[in-house]
This record gives structure tokens, C-alpha cells and sequence, in this order.
């Protein structure tokens, strides 16, 4: 089944150091681009972390220090790699709550300015989840009935990732082939920033979805707490996420002017 796409729809997969995506780094990234009239391009790209690689990253991805200290830094490659998808729909295997955030957030860090808000994102874990309940090879197994070879490299699982969801829209009918409907059923909640620290409500109004002031909208937020803006400025929390209250932050003040 060709997919039918209004627009390239790139296929990602991240190899990281760790699953924090305030701190981990990506050591390989993989990206298959699919074009509206079928055609596949393909690129992977092993990347510097610049910092150590943690045994148990080691372990599940098979990446040593020594084999990335040769490789470019993510700052050096960012441009091309934002190129590479400008203009483009993102898909993956649990993309939405991992691939997504931390890709962002080396952009962020690189300095380079790419506009995500305005790409639609498939996650195919989240198809497969709501409809059977299986990882990444059980899915290949199940959907496509053969074994997933190198599991946990870049390359192999962004094409598995592929196979499965054309595997995926053929087996449930329901499913409508077309790139607003995948991304709409991948959606778990309508988040505001990527780690989904703020979501909107059926308002679209900005939601905080974590901690004490959980359930309360965002603008009340930061009204009526005036440290909590730079508490989260000052913590642990995603670039994404800072730049998204910045946003929310300024437009407020904006509109208390006019």
C-alpha cells in the first residue's frame, strides 16, 4: 500500500545516550523520507554526543564512545538534518512522547530554529497500542510476519517502523490513509510544548498538566503565582517547554497593553 500524502512524510529513529530528554543526547539518528509520489530517500548519521555513552545505552543500541568520537557534534549537522525534513510530516515508534521532544531539544540547543508546530506527527507505537498492545519486533512480527533483524539500530527500526504502518492501515480499514487522520488517532492529549507539561483544554486554552497547579489554566498561572514563571525558567524542565510559557508569557502581556 502506497501512502497518501499531501506532502514528504519522514520516517525518524533516535539512538540516545539515556531517556531524559532535558539531558541525554543522540548518538544516531535515522530518517527515511517519503515522498507524495512513493519515492524513498534515506539517511543515517552518527553523531558526537559529547559526553559519555552509559553502558546500559551501550548495551541496547550496541554504540561505544569509540565509535562516535570521530563523528560530528548535533550542532554541526543540525542545518542539514532541518533541511532535510523543512515542509515535511514526522513518524515514528513512540515518536510522540521520546523522538519528538529530544529532537526538538537539539535543535533548541544548536541554536537552530525549525517551526514543529506546523508538521503533523504519526506515532505508530500509538496506532499499534491502541489496537494490539506489543512492541516495535512484535509488531513487524505480527503485522508484517517476519522477524525484526537488528533491533535497536536506527536504520532497521525506522524501516520496520515504515513497514508496519503500511501493514497497519491495511489491516484495520478504519484507519483513513491520509496524514491529518494518523496523526489525530496517534494523539494520546493536545500538547502545547512536547514533553507535555502543558496541554490545551476544549477551549484550545494552555492547560498546566503537572504538579500543584495541575488542571488550572496557564494565563491564571501566571497571574496569580509570579515566581512560578522563573521557578520553571530556572529548572530542570525542557527547552521546548520554557520557550512554549515564554510564548504563552508574552502574548499575555501583549494583550494586557492593548
Amino acid at each position: 500500500m502506497q501512502l497518501n500524502l499531501n506532502r514528504p512524510l519522514v520516517f525518524f529513529d533516535l539512538e540516545t545516550t539515556g531517556i531524559n530528554v532535558n539531558k541525554d543526547r543522540i548518538v544516531e539518528i535515522s530518517m527515511l523520507k517519503i515522498h507524495p509520489d512513493g519515492k524513498e530517500d534515506s539517511k543515517t548519521r552518527r553523531i558526537n554526543p559529547e559526553m559519555p555513552i552509559p553502558p546500559e545505552s551501550t548495551r541496547i543500541h550496541g554504540l561505544t564512545d569509540e565509535d562516535v568520537k570521530d563523528c560530528p557534534p548535533f550542532k554541526a549537522v543540525a542545518k542539514s538534518l532541518a533541511a532535510l525534513i523543512e515542509d515535511c510530516d514526522l513518524a515514528g515508534f513512540n515518536s510522540n512522547r521520546f523522538d519528538i521532544p529530544l529532537l526538538a531539544e537539539e535543535f533548541l540547543r544548536a541554536g537552530v530554529n525549525i517551526d514543529l508546530d506546523k508538521r503533523r506527527f504519526i506515532d505508530v507505537q500509538t496506532i499499534f497500542h491502541k489496537m494490539e498492545q506489543r512492541t516495535l519486533s512484535a509488531a513487524y512480527k505480527f503485522y508484517c510476519d517476519r522477524e525484526l533483524d537488528n533491533a535497536h539500530s536506527a536504520e532497521s527500526d525506522t524501516k520496520a517502523t515504515y513497514e508496519v504502518l503500511k501493514a497497519q492501515l491495511e489491516r484495520y480499514p478504519e484507519l483513513e490513509n491520509n496524514i491529518k487522520s494518523l496523526s489525530e488517532f496517534s494523539s494520546f492529549t493536545s500538547n502545547v510544548d512536547f514533553a507535555g507539561r502543558m496541554i490545551y483544554n476544549e477551549k484550545k486554552e494552555e492547560i498546566i498538566n503537572f504538579g500543584k497547579h495541575k488542571g488550572k489554566r496557564v494565563k491564571d498561572v501566571l497571574a496569580n503565582d509570579p515566581g512560578y514563571y522563573n521557578w520553571i525558567m530556572n529548572g530542570d524542565f525542557a527547552l521546548n517547554t520554557k520557550q512554549k510559557l515564554t510564548e504563552i508569557r508574552l502574548r499575555d502581556l501583549q494583550t494586557k497593553k492593548i
